[in-house]
């Protein structure tokens, strides 16, 4: 059997982390597709088919790692034109039953093993996974006749959904859905309408996920969704390990499951509660808190006087004192002293994003800021809960930052007003 992966998308909705395709984003020192790919592998499917975009960035970074006796095959999507149209590159290589599935599935081996125990039970042609969701609108959602899909509905209004069962993005499928494909009107979600059309003829069975939402990450759509995923990778994969090279100080306090990468220094009074990771040539200053699922990737600096909780930084970030709680960095962020973000609302209610221009739920009570590669901010900066910083922004010292700020802007806040500019 051979798994194609789906990885060539522009994940707009995954801004301001869009310098490379979402599964590129590292998590205890691997990216995404690593942990997918590592998952199939155990499942025992060794042919894999990933569908990239034209940058050839999935291709880039696998090539760093060692992947076993997985038989890799990169196909190009020319322009982003959805699932579809990327599963359709991959037509002429599948002539048997195929599994398909994103590139940031991580718990990839668990998933796929629902969907083998359906297949071995039934002997189905087609199968799709699901599990419940009590956020009907941000899915594709089923309409079912006992465990027999009939139709999938995207993204249905609250009250108008088919059922309580989304479509988890786990797909079995058979060569002749191509056929079907070739014939619906194309648009962003021909994929979900050829399914829909595939169902009226042929029967798709359910594999039922039984585990809550919160228990396995089967999505990344929007970034804060990356703390789930962060949260099962820890649970699941992080060992405590010191580095031989690692250089810790007398009176450093390490408790619980940390790694230390190698050559990381960290100095006096510093206290470090785990679960985390920190990663190779890092430097935690002194009398700072690193604690609670935080993961710190190569060559971060973290100042003297800092807590960092709950957060995830890519390679080369640099911050100095401050608070930095429940919040996402890019590569190559800097953050001046005193700098805080705010990741609690003082009415304790869930916290809203604004994303493409609409406000979102994210469903967590606790969030602070998300900044896009190469974003800094200068001294005493302070970031309300669930803003989105966009990439190579610069704001200034003593800025008070209460809405989104864009790619490539300069802002600041003056005596009277906020001023924006682009530089």
């Amino acid at each position: 059997m051979k798994a194609v992966i789906l990885a060539a998308g522009e994940s707009s909705r995954f801004w301001p982390l869009g310098r490379q395709h979402k599964s590129l984003i590292k998590i205890m020192g691997k990216p995404l597709i690593w942990y997918t790919l590592d998952g199939l592998r155990k499942s025992k499917i060794k042919e894999i088919i990933i569908v990239q975009s034209h940058k050839k960035d999935i291709e880039v970074e696998l090539k760093k790692y060692k992947l076993g006796n997985l038989k890799m095959k990169y196909l190009i999507q020319k322009k982003p034109l959805g699932s579809g149209n990327a599963l359709w590159q991959a037509r002429n290589f599948l002539k048997d039953n195929f599994l398909v599935l994103n590139g940031d599935v991580v718990n990839s081996q668990e998933l796929i093993g629902e969907i083998l125990k359906k297949f071995n039970k039934e002997k189905s042609k087609a199968i799709l996974l699901g599990q419940k969701t009590e956020t009907p609108e941000l899915f594709g959602m089923m309409k079912l006749k006992r465990d027999r899909i009939l139709e999938i509905i995207e993204k249905p209004k609250k009250g108008k959904e088919p059922s309580d069962i989304k479509v988890v993005g786990v797909y079995f499928l058979e060569p002749t859905f191509f056929a079907t494909y070739k014939k619906v009107k194309k648009h962003p979600y021909d994929f979900e309408a050829a399914l829909s059309e595939y169902m009226k003829k042929n029967e798709v069975k359910l594999a039922l996920l039984k585990k809550p939402e919160e228990d396995i990450p089967s999505f990344l759509k929007y970034p804060w969704h990356l703390f789930n995923i962060r949260k099962y990778l820890f649970n699941k994969f992080l060992k405590r390990k010191i580095e031989n090279s690692a250089k810790i100080s007398k009176n450093v306090q390490i408790q619980g499951k940390v790694y230390v990468g190698k050559n990381t220094k960290i100095f006096e009074g510093a206290v470090i509660k785990g679960p985390c990771y920190i990663g190779d040539n890092c430097i935690i200053g002194n009398n700072t808190l690193v604690r609670e699922y935080t993961n710190l990737e190569n060559n971060i600096l973290i100042g003297a006087l800092a807590e960092v909780t709950r957060s995830i930084f890519q390679e080369n970030v640099q911050t100095h004192s401050g608070y930095f709680g429940d919040s996402i960095l890019d590569k190559d962020c800097e953050i001046g002293a005193g700098t805080i973000t705010a990741n609690i609302r003082l009415d304790r209610e869930n916290i809203k994003s604004v994303v493409k221009g609409k406000k979102i739920d994210t469903g967590l009570k606790s969030f602070g800021v998300v900044m896009g590669q190469n974003a800094k901010a200068g001294i005493h900066v302070s970031f309300m809960p669930g803003i989105l910083i966009g990439s190579n922004s610069i704001i200034g010292p003593h800025s008070f930052v209460k809405e989104n700020i864009e790619n490539n802007a300069l802002f600041y806040t003056k005596y009277k007003g906020v001023t924006k500019e682009e530089h």
